[in-house]
């Protein structure tokens, strides 16, 4: 019988018997009895199903996923829509040289890995305008709470005398970061506080902050003022920041930031039903000894040929437990490789060509909107817009329309106001069905999207990049 057992539980009966005798007991449950204590053994049999064979399982599954409905998400929050060249699709995340890679231990037989990773080092080193970026960590919340736990670990002898353990976190970070950092901060000590980054006094005894660029309602704001108010109080701070704003954004390593972390899926990495990701992590290099995860370098062979190698590790498989900056998993080499790739396919204009076709068409939304009553909330953003429904409308209306349509929009909980966000993966299409939900919920008539027309930036002057991106000669 083609059963899942016979395949793939271990042993024979005969196996079995030969194990006993020689374990000198009769019976599995006699070995368990002898074994695990009484007072921590569950007294019923579990309650499980009766086994399926693996192909009963397939069809199960296939099943499963065929009631999930693939909405269109203009929800944000990290996680946008994308479309992955065909080229890496196929060549990098369907090929199992790539996919199936873990850590390039074996410096000698990874270089096209190690080359892969140190590209997506020189990206975000580019991007964030800082002098040292790590070769990818968990996701963007992992990446803010170690961002935290480094600056708590870098605090001098007198901060730590004087227990400066304070975590300034502006309350416009997304809420999983926030989650994130609330866990991470109970394990190591650490306390919060929660508050406005342009308007509240920042704590005494703090030795570090988070921000968010942009924020999660999408507003950009230059963040300097802030980042020089910190520091004259000796905290330094982390920006978490969106990296595709980031190709038309001034960079936060040119505003002092000390470390800049993110998300890198909407170069090139699907959604997949929420995760995982490859974060980003860049710092200054002064800070290299204490960075999460492990660094690519470039150096010379015994011939004087340059290689690859991991240069810097700091997990405790690596090295010995107490020096370890981290005990996770923290590397996503697979989609940090495909963000890599994906910027070298597209090159510094291209990104720059889908950078601006997002902004353009989130303005365009924007003034359709205003068009249809609708309030845009914030008036300095790149894709991200906060609307407040018309006077006497609730929420509830357009996500029926939307739902309706298969349309995914952030819905805030004051029931009249909600955010949408665009990424490339937004067609025309896909705009004007969205347009069509919002003027069905307040019972108006429709509007033609243009996406033809010109319109002026809303990113503020001070924030807007003033310098080429990509100048390595491999992009």
């Amino acid at each position: 019988m083609n059963t899942f057992q016979r395949r793939h539980i271990g042993i024979t009966e005969s196996e079995k018997n030969a194990m006993l005798s020689t374990i000198g007991v009769a019976s599995l449950d006699e070995l368990i009895n002898q074994t695990i204590p009484t007072h921590i053994r569950l007294k019923n049999e579990l309650n499980i199903d009766s086994a399926m064979s693996e192909s009963e399982y397939l069809r199960h599954i296939a099943e499963l996923a065929a009631k999930n409905k693939r909405f269109k998400s203009f929800i944000g929050m990290g996680y946008s829509e994308t479309v992955v060249p065909s080229v890496i699709l196929r060549n990098v995340l369907e090929n199992p040289g790539w996919y199936t890679a873990y850590t390039p231990y074996q410096a000698e037989i990874s270089q096209g890995r190690l080359e892969a990773l140190l590209n997506f080092q020189t990206m975000v080193l580019d991007l964030t305008g800082m002098e040292i970026a790590n070769a990818s960590l968990l996701d963007e919340g992992t990446a803010a709470g170690e961002a935290m736990a480094m600056f708590f670990g870098l605090r001098s002898r007198d901060e730590v005398k004087a227990n400066k353990n304070v975590f300034f976190v502006s309350e416009f970070v997304y809420p999983q970061t926030r989650d994130v950092i609330v866990g991470r901060a109970a394990a190591l000590g650490i306390d919060l506080v929660f508050g406005n980054p342009e308007t509240d006094t920042l704590p005494e005894n703090g030795f570090g902050a988070l921000i968010q660029y942009p924020d999660q309602y999408g507003r950009v704001k230059n963040i300097a003022p802030f980042i020089e108010k910190a520091h004259a109080q000796g905290m330094k701070v982390a920006v978490a920041a969106d990296i595709m704003a980031l190709v038309l954004l001034k960079c936060p390593g040119s505003m002092g930031a000390d470390a800049v972390v993110g998300s890198s899926q909407r170069f090139g990495v699907p959604m997949g039903f929420g995760g995982p990701h490859a974060a980003f992590f860049a710092t200054k290099d002064h800070y290299k000894r204490s960075i999460p995860g492990r660094i690519i370098g470039v150096s010379k062979d015994a011939d004087d040929n340059i290689a690859l190698r991991m240069a810097l590790q700091t997990r405790e498989q690596h090295i010995k437990r107490d020096k370890a900056t981290s005990n996770i998993c923290t590397a996503q080499a697979l989609l940090a490789v495909m963000a890599s790739m994906y910027a070298v396919y597209h090159g510094r204009e291209g990104l720059t060509a889908i950078a601006n076709e997002i902004h353009q068409n989130t303005i365009r939304i924007a003034h359709t909107l205003s068009d249809l009553g609708y309030e845009i909330k914030g008036n300095q953003y790149f894709d991200t817009l906060w609307v407040k429904m018309p006077a006497g409308k609730s929420t509830d209306a357009l996500k029926a329309a939307s739902e309706k349509r298969g349309i995914n929009l952030r819905y805030l909980c004051n029931n009249d106001e909600f955010t949408l966000s665009l990424g490339e993966g937004i067609s025309k299409a896909d705009i004007q069905n969205l347009i069509d939900a919002a003027a069905e919920a307040i019972n108006h008539n429709t509007i033609v999207f243009d996406d033809v027309k010109t319109v002026d930036s809303t990113i503020p002057n001070d924030c807007q990049r003033t310098f080429k991106i990509l100048q390595n000669k491999v992009f």
